[in-house]
Protein backbone atom coordinates (compact mmCIF):
# COMPACT_ATOMS: atom_id res chain seq x y z
CA UNK A 1 0.00 0.00 0.00
CA UNK A 2 2.82 2.78 0.77
CA UNK A 3 4.37 1.69 -2.40
CA UNK A 4 1.16 2.48 -4.75
CA UNK A 5 0.64 5.38 -2.39
CA UNK A 6 4.19 6.78 -3.49
CA UNK A 7 3.62 5.48 -7.17
CA UNK A 8 0.79 7.80 -6.94
CA UNK A 9 2.18 10.70 -5.40
CA UNK A 10 5.14 10.45 -8.22
CA UNK A 11 2.81 10.43 -10.53
CA UNK A 12 0.48 13.40 -9.57
CA UNK A 13 4.18 15.47 -8.92
CA UNK A 14 4.94 14.42 -12.28
CA UNK A 15 1.80 15.53 -14.15
CA UNK A 16 2.39 19.13 -12.06
CA UNK A 17 5.24 19.55 -13.06
CA UNK A 18 5.11 18.83 -16.64
CA UNK A 19 1.89 20.77 -16.52
CA UNK A 20 3.92 23.88 -14.89
CA UNK A 21 6.62 23.34 -17.97
CA UNK A 22 4.40 23.02 -20.53
CA UNK A 23 2.63 26.78 -19.00
CA UNK A 24 5.93 28.20 -18.56
CA UNK A 25 6.52 27.40 -22.17
CA UNK A 26 3.32 28.90 -23.55
CA UNK A 27 3.91 31.88 -21.39
CA UNK A 28 7.34 32.13 -23.06
CA UNK A 29 6.94 31.68 -26.48
CA UNK A 30 3.50 32.88 -26.71
CA UNK A 31 2.67 35.39 -24.28
CA UNK A 32 0.02 37.12 -26.37
CA UNK A 33 -2.02 33.65 -25.44
CA UNK A 34 -2.33 35.18 -21.91
CA UNK A 35 -2.93 38.90 -22.51
CA UNK A 36 -5.84 40.53 -21.02
CA UNK A 37 -8.07 41.96 -23.45
CA UNK A 38 -11.82 44.10 -22.55
CA UNK A 39 -14.59 45.31 -23.84
CA UNK A 40 -17.34 47.65 -22.80
CA UNK A 41 -20.49 46.16 -21.76
CA UNK A 42 -22.76 49.00 -23.01
CA UNK A 43 -23.89 48.50 -26.31
CA UNK A 44 -25.90 52.16 -25.84
CA UNK A 45 -25.54 55.55 -24.93
CA UNK A 46 -24.82 55.65 -21.24
CA UNK A 47 -27.37 57.53 -19.11
CA UNK A 48 -25.70 60.29 -16.84
CA UNK A 49 -25.44 58.84 -13.49
CA UNK A 50 -24.98 54.83 -14.99
CA UNK A 51 -21.90 52.92 -14.21
CA UNK A 52 -19.42 52.05 -17.06
CA UNK A 53 -18.72 48.09 -17.13
CA UNK A 54 -15.50 46.64 -18.60
CA UNK A 55 -15.04 42.82 -18.84
CA UNK A 56 -11.56 41.57 -19.14
CA UNK A 57 -10.63 38.43 -20.71
CA UNK A 58 -8.30 37.33 -18.06
CA UNK A 59 -8.35 38.25 -13.82
CA UNK A 60 -6.17 41.54 -13.53
CA UNK A 61 -4.39 43.03 -10.64
CA UNK A 62 -6.76 45.71 -9.58
CA UNK A 63 -4.47 47.83 -7.49
CA UNK A 64 -2.23 48.72 -10.69
CA UNK A 65 -5.35 48.82 -12.85
CA UNK A 66 -6.58 51.55 -10.62
CA UNK A 67 -3.13 53.60 -10.58
CA UNK A 68 -2.55 53.25 -14.36
CA UNK A 69 -6.50 54.60 -15.82
CA UNK A 70 -7.42 57.95 -16.65
CA UNK A 71 -10.54 58.93 -18.48
CA UNK A 72 -10.86 61.20 -21.28
CA UNK A 73 -12.36 63.93 -21.01
CA UNK A 74 -11.61 64.23 -17.12
CA UNK A 75 -14.11 63.31 -15.03
CA UNK A 76 -14.45 62.20 -11.22
CA UNK A 77 -14.85 58.23 -10.72
CA UNK A 78 -14.63 55.47 -8.10
CA UNK A 79 -14.78 51.60 -9.44
CA UNK A 80 -15.69 48.33 -8.31
CA UNK A 81 -14.90 44.45 -8.74
CA UNK A 82 -16.47 41.42 -9.31
CA UNK A 83 -15.67 38.20 -10.98
CA UNK A 84 -12.41 37.69 -9.78
CA UNK A 85 -11.48 40.67 -10.58
CA UNK A 86 -12.52 40.24 -14.20
CA UNK A 87 -15.20 42.86 -14.19
CA UNK A 88 -14.67 46.53 -13.52
CA UNK A 89 -17.43 48.81 -12.79
CA UNK A 90 -16.27 52.49 -13.13
CA UNK A 91 -19.31 55.12 -11.75
CA UNK A 92 -19.36 58.47 -12.01
CA UNK A 93 -18.91 60.67 -8.92
CA UNK A 94 -21.37 63.29 -10.21
CA UNK A 95 -22.81 62.79 -13.43
CA UNK A 96 -21.32 61.98 -17.53
CA UNK A 97 -21.48 65.32 -19.37
CA UNK A 98 -24.42 64.49 -21.87
CA UNK A 99 -23.90 64.22 -25.72
CA UNK A 100 -20.38 63.46 -24.85
CA UNK A 101 -17.85 60.66 -26.49
CA UNK A 102 -15.53 59.55 -23.71
CA UNK A 103 -12.46 57.58 -23.28
CA UNK A 104 -11.34 55.30 -20.55
CA UNK A 105 -7.19 54.83 -20.72
CA UNK A 106 -5.63 51.55 -19.11
CA UNK A 107 -1.52 52.42 -19.33
CA UNK A 108 0.84 49.43 -18.11
CA UNK A 109 -1.57 47.28 -16.90
CA UNK A 110 -1.49 43.96 -15.32
CA UNK A 111 -3.10 40.78 -15.32
CA UNK A 112 -2.61 37.96 -13.03
CA UNK A 113 0.72 36.45 -14.95
CA UNK A 114 1.53 39.81 -14.91
CA UNK A 115 1.89 40.48 -18.42
CA UNK A 116 1.61 43.82 -19.12
CA UNK A 117 -0.93 45.71 -21.42
CA UNK A 118 -2.14 48.92 -22.82
CA UNK A 119 -5.91 49.43 -23.65
CA UNK A 120 -8.31 52.10 -24.53
CA UNK A 121 -11.86 52.00 -24.02
CA UNK A 122 -14.48 54.21 -25.41
CA UNK A 123 -18.49 55.01 -24.78
CA UNK A 124 -21.00 57.87 -25.58
CA UNK A 125 -23.31 59.24 -23.28
CA UNK A 126 -27.02 60.00 -24.07
CA UNK A 127 -28.39 63.20 -25.32
CA UNK A 128 -31.02 65.65 -23.20
CA UNK A 129 -34.75 65.37 -24.73
CA UNK A 130 -34.80 67.37 -28.09
CA UNK A 131 -37.89 69.26 -29.04
CA UNK A 132 -39.98 67.69 -31.70
CA UNK A 133 -42.09 70.96 -32.02
CA UNK A 134 -43.17 74.03 -30.20
CA UNK A 135 -46.51 76.26 -30.80
CA UNK A 136 -46.55 79.15 -31.24
CA UNK A 137 -43.60 78.36 -34.14
CA UNK A 138 -40.67 81.18 -34.02
CA UNK A 139 -41.97 84.45 -35.08
CA UNK A 140 -45.92 84.01 -35.28
CA UNK A 141 -48.00 86.58 -35.14
CA UNK A 142 -51.86 86.75 -33.75
CA UNK A 143 -51.20 84.00 -31.18
CA UNK A 144 -54.30 84.16 -28.59
CA UNK A 145 -52.94 81.77 -26.09
CA UNK A 146 -55.86 80.14 -24.59
CA UNK A 147 -56.90 76.63 -23.03
CA UNK A 148 -58.04 75.28 -25.56
CA UNK A 149 -55.00 76.43 -27.57
CA UNK A 150 -52.55 76.89 -24.79
CA UNK A 151 -48.15 76.83 -25.81
CA UNK A 152 -47.09 73.22 -26.55
CA UNK A 153 -44.08 71.67 -26.16
CA UNK A 154 -43.57 68.30 -27.86
CA UNK A 155 -40.28 66.11 -27.10
CA UNK A 156 -38.61 62.75 -28.33
CA UNK A 157 -39.29 60.65 -25.97
CA UNK A 158 -40.63 60.57 -22.38
CA UNK A 159 -39.03 63.55 -19.48
CA UNK A 160 -39.50 61.41 -16.45
CA UNK A 161 -35.77 61.53 -15.36
CA UNK A 162 -35.38 64.94 -16.53
CA UNK A 163 -36.48 68.68 -15.19
CA UNK A 164 -38.00 70.95 -17.27
CA UNK A 165 -37.89 74.93 -17.46
CA UNK A 166 -39.33 77.64 -19.45
CA UNK A 167 -38.24 81.08 -18.72
CA UNK A 168 -40.67 83.34 -20.33
CA UNK A 169 -39.54 87.09 -21.30
CA UNK A 170 -41.60 89.41 -20.11
CA UNK A 171 -42.26 87.39 -16.72
CA UNK A 172 -45.58 85.82 -16.13
CA UNK A 173 -46.06 83.00 -14.13
CA UNK A 174 -47.21 79.39 -16.03
CA UNK A 175 -49.16 76.73 -15.64
CA UNK A 176 -48.15 73.17 -16.90
CA UNK A 177 -50.07 69.86 -18.14
CA UNK A 178 -48.11 67.04 -18.95
CA UNK A 179 -49.45 63.38 -20.87
CA UNK A 180 -49.75 60.61 -19.73
CA UNK A 181 -46.80 59.27 -21.90
CA UNK A 182 -44.58 62.45 -20.89
CA UNK A 183 -43.63 63.72 -24.12
CA UNK A 184 -46.10 66.57 -24.62
CA UNK A 185 -46.31 69.80 -22.36
CA UNK A 186 -48.85 72.51 -22.44
CA UNK A 187 -47.97 75.82 -21.17
CA UNK A 188 -50.56 78.42 -20.27
CA UNK A 189 -49.94 82.14 -18.36
CA UNK A 190 -51.37 81.71 -14.27
CA UNK A 191 -53.27 84.74 -15.33
CA UNK A 192 -53.38 84.99 -19.14
CA UNK A 193 -51.08 86.51 -21.43
CA UNK A 194 -51.57 90.00 -22.15
CA UNK A 195 -52.79 91.12 -25.55
CA UNK A 196 -50.90 92.61 -28.40
CA UNK A 197 -47.08 91.83 -26.54
CA UNK A 198 -44.18 89.88 -27.35
CA UNK A 199 -43.19 87.10 -25.82
CA UNK A 200 -39.93 84.91 -25.79
CA UNK A 201 -40.17 81.47 -24.44
CA UNK A 202 -36.76 79.59 -23.55
CA UNK A 203 -37.08 75.76 -22.78
CA UNK A 204 -34.10 74.43 -20.56
CA UNK A 205 -33.84 70.58 -18.88
CA UNK A 206 -31.53 68.88 -17.02
CA UNK A 207 -31.21 65.32 -15.49
CA UNK A 208 -33.79 65.70 -12.59
CA UNK A 209 -30.59 64.30 -9.81
CA UNK A 210 -28.81 67.17 -11.08
CA UNK A 211 -28.29 70.70 -9.33
CA UNK A 212 -30.46 73.61 -9.98
CA UNK A 213 -27.15 75.38 -11.86
CA UNK A 214 -27.33 72.39 -14.48
CA UNK A 215 -29.99 73.34 -16.85
CA UNK A 216 -29.17 73.43 -20.27
CA UNK A 217 -30.58 75.68 -22.99
CA UNK A 218 -32.64 73.21 -25.55
CA UNK A 219 -34.73 75.86 -27.57
CA UNK A 220 -36.35 78.37 -27.60
CA UNK A 221 -39.75 80.41 -29.46
CA UNK A 222 -40.70 83.68 -29.86
CA UNK A 223 -44.42 85.48 -30.88
CA UNK A 224 -46.56 87.75 -30.44
CA UNK A 225 -50.15 87.99 -28.90
CA UNK A 226 -53.11 88.68 -30.69
CA UNK A 227 -54.69 92.49 -29.86
CA UNK A 228 -57.87 92.01 -28.09
CA UNK A 229 -61.05 91.34 -29.83
CA UNK A 230 -63.76 93.49 -28.78
CA UNK A 231 -67.74 93.56 -29.33
CA UNK A 232 -68.61 97.10 -32.00
CA UNK A 233 -69.68 98.36 -28.29
CA UNK A 234 -69.06 98.62 -24.83
CA UNK A 235 -70.68 99.89 -21.83
CA UNK A 236 -68.85 102.21 -19.74
CA UNK A 237 -67.67 99.26 -17.39
CA UNK A 238 -68.60 95.29 -17.26
CA UNK A 239 -70.89 96.10 -14.05
CA UNK A 240 -72.95 98.65 -16.19
CA UNK A 241 -72.86 96.88 -19.27
CA UNK A 242 -74.71 93.89 -17.50
CA UNK A 243 -76.99 96.09 -15.75
CA UNK A 244 -77.83 97.43 -19.61
CA UNK A 245 -78.06 93.71 -20.46
CA UNK A 246 -80.79 93.11 -17.89
CA UNK A 247 -82.38 95.78 -18.07
CA UNK A 248 -82.41 96.99 -22.17
CA UNK A 249 -82.52 93.14 -23.49
CA UNK A 250 -86.12 92.57 -25.09
CA UNK A 251 -87.60 89.01 -24.59
CA UNK A 252 -88.00 86.63 -27.18
CA UNK A 253 -89.91 84.17 -25.39
CA UNK A 254 -92.45 85.51 -23.17
CA UNK A 255 -93.69 82.13 -21.19
CA UNK A 256 -91.04 79.85 -19.18
CA UNK A 257 -87.19 79.91 -19.49
CA UNK A 258 -85.05 80.61 -22.24
CA UNK A 259 -81.12 82.62 -22.37
CA UNK A 260 -80.14 85.14 -24.37
CA UNK A 261 -76.81 85.19 -25.62
CA UNK A 262 -75.81 88.09 -26.97
CA UNK A 263 -72.22 88.09 -28.90
CA UNK A 264 -71.94 91.27 -30.24
CA UNK A 265 -71.67 92.00 -25.93
CA UNK A 266 -70.39 89.07 -25.00
CA UNK A 267 -73.64 88.98 -22.20
CA UNK A 268 -75.78 86.39 -21.27
CA UNK A 269 -79.37 87.09 -20.07
CA UNK A 270 -81.59 84.69 -18.23
CA UNK A 271 -85.08 85.09 -18.42
CA UNK A 272 -88.35 83.19 -17.13
CA UNK A 273 -91.66 84.25 -17.96
CA UNK A 274 -90.38 87.18 -19.78
CA UNK A 275 -88.64 88.64 -16.55
CA UNK A 276 -84.79 89.10 -16.76
CA UNK A 277 -83.46 87.36 -13.73
CA UNK A 278 -79.50 88.21 -14.30
CA UNK A 279 -76.86 89.04 -16.85
CA UNK A 280 -73.42 87.69 -17.16
CA UNK A 281 -70.32 88.26 -18.98
CA UNK A 282 -69.39 85.19 -21.66
CA UNK A 283 -66.74 84.32 -23.92
CA UNK A 284 -68.36 83.21 -27.24
CA UNK A 285 -65.91 81.65 -30.09
CA UNK A 286 -63.69 83.26 -31.69
CA UNK A 287 -62.77 84.29 -35.30
CA UNK A 288 -63.10 81.26 -37.35
CA UNK A 289 -64.91 79.30 -34.50
CA UNK A 290 -67.89 81.23 -34.21
CA UNK A 291 -70.52 80.26 -31.97
CA UNK A 292 -73.35 79.09 -34.26
CA UNK A 293 -76.62 81.93 -34.32
CA UNK A 294 -79.95 80.46 -34.09
CA UNK A 295 -82.26 79.03 -31.52
CA UNK A 296 -81.38 75.81 -30.10
CA UNK A 297 -81.87 74.26 -26.51
CA UNK A 298 -80.49 72.20 -23.58
CA UNK A 299 -79.93 69.15 -25.47
CA UNK A 300 -78.17 67.25 -22.53
CA UNK A 301 -76.59 68.34 -18.99
CA UNK A 302 -73.39 66.79 -17.23
CA UNK A 303 -71.71 68.30 -13.96
CA UNK A 304 -67.98 67.44 -15.40
CA UNK A 305 -68.24 66.77 -19.24
CA UNK A 306 -64.83 65.76 -20.55
CA UNK A 307 -63.58 66.95 -23.89
CA UNK A 308 -60.80 64.16 -25.02
CA UNK A 309 -60.21 66.54 -28.09
CA UNK A 310 -58.22 69.23 -25.54
CA UNK A 311 -57.96 67.37 -22.84
CA UNK A 312 -59.74 68.82 -19.83
CA UNK A 313 -63.00 68.83 -18.00
CA UNK A 314 -66.01 71.37 -18.61
CA UNK A 315 -67.79 71.97 -15.87
CA UNK A 316 -71.59 73.02 -15.46
CA UNK A 317 -71.95 71.66 -19.05
CA UNK A 318 -75.28 72.15 -21.40
CA UNK A 319 -74.88 71.06 -24.94
CA UNK A 320 -76.95 72.90 -27.42
CA UNK A 321 -76.61 70.84 -30.64
CA UNK A 322 -77.77 67.48 -30.55
CA UNK A 323 -74.25 66.12 -31.30
CA UNK A 324 -72.41 67.91 -28.93
CA UNK A 325 -69.78 70.13 -30.59
CA UNK A 326 -71.18 73.23 -28.92
CA UNK A 327 -72.28 73.79 -25.56
CA UNK A 328 -72.92 76.13 -22.32
CA UNK A 329 -69.89 75.57 -19.56
CA UNK A 330 -68.27 76.65 -16.41
CA UNK A 331 -64.44 78.24 -17.92
CA UNK A 332 -62.40 74.68 -18.66
CA UNK A 333 -60.34 72.97 -16.02
CA UNK A 334 -57.05 70.93 -16.63
CA UNK A 335 -57.24 67.61 -15.11
CA UNK A 336 -54.67 68.60 -12.60
CA UNK A 337 -56.83 71.15 -11.25
CA UNK A 338 -55.50 73.88 -12.86
CA UNK A 339 -58.77 77.14 -14.49
CA UNK A 340 -58.26 79.44 -16.76
CA UNK A 341 -58.35 83.15 -15.15
CA UNK A 342 -61.82 85.00 -15.77
CA UNK A 343 -60.03 87.55 -17.74
CA UNK A 344 -60.88 85.93 -20.92
CA UNK A 345 -64.86 86.95 -20.03
CA UNK A 346 -66.21 89.32 -22.21
CA UNK A 347 -63.77 88.77 -24.82
CA UNK A 348 -64.07 85.97 -27.64
CA UNK A 349 -61.37 83.32 -27.68
CA UNK A 350 -63.55 79.90 -26.86
CA UNK A 351 -63.66 77.33 -30.00
CA UNK A 352 -67.29 77.90 -30.34
CA UNK A 353 -68.68 77.08 -26.71
CA UNK A 354 -70.07 79.65 -24.23
CA UNK A 355 -68.16 79.77 -21.26
CA UNK A 356 -68.93 81.72 -17.74
CA UNK A 357 -67.68 82.34 -14.59
CA UNK A 358 -67.36 79.64 -11.45
CA UNK A 359 -70.40 81.03 -9.92
CA UNK A 360 -72.89 81.83 -12.80
CA UNK A 361 -72.07 78.60 -14.75
CA UNK A 362 -73.51 76.90 -11.16
CA UNK A 363 -76.40 79.05 -11.14
CA UNK A 364 -77.15 78.52 -15.18
CA UNK A 365 -76.43 74.86 -14.74
CA UNK A 366 -79.13 74.65 -11.40
CA UNK A 367 -81.20 76.54 -12.89
CA UNK A 368 -81.72 75.43 -16.81
CA UNK A 369 -84.09 72.27 -17.66
CA UNK A 370 -83.39 69.94 -20.24
CA UNK A 371 -85.14 71.28 -23.21
CA UNK A 372 -85.07 75.08 -21.78
CA UNK A 373 -84.27 77.19 -25.19
CA UNK A 374 -81.54 79.15 -25.94
CA UNK A 375 -81.30 82.45 -28.64
CA UNK A 376 -77.50 83.21 -29.97
CA UNK A 377 -77.72 86.50 -32.13
CA UNK A 378 -75.76 89.45 -32.66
Amino acid sequence: MDIKKDLLFLISAGSAVLLLAVFAGMLHFYPGAFKPSGAIKQADFVSFAQAVEINFSFPVIASIIEKNISIYPAAEFSTSWSNSNRTLKITPKNFWTAETDYRIAIVDGRNIFHIKFNQDFYFSTQSYPKIKSLIPIEGEKGVAVDIEEPIIASFDRPLEAYDLKFEVSPVVQLQYQMNAEKTNIKLLAKDNFDWKTNYHIGVFVKYDKQADDKYVKIGQTSFETAAQPQPAQWGSDPETLLAQAKEYTKPAISIGKYIDVNLKYQVMVIFEDGKALDAYRISSGKKGLETPEGQFKIENKSPRAWSPRYGLFMPNWMAILPSGEVGIHELPVWPGGFQEGASHLGVPVSHGCIRLGTQPARRVYDWAEIGTPVLVHQ
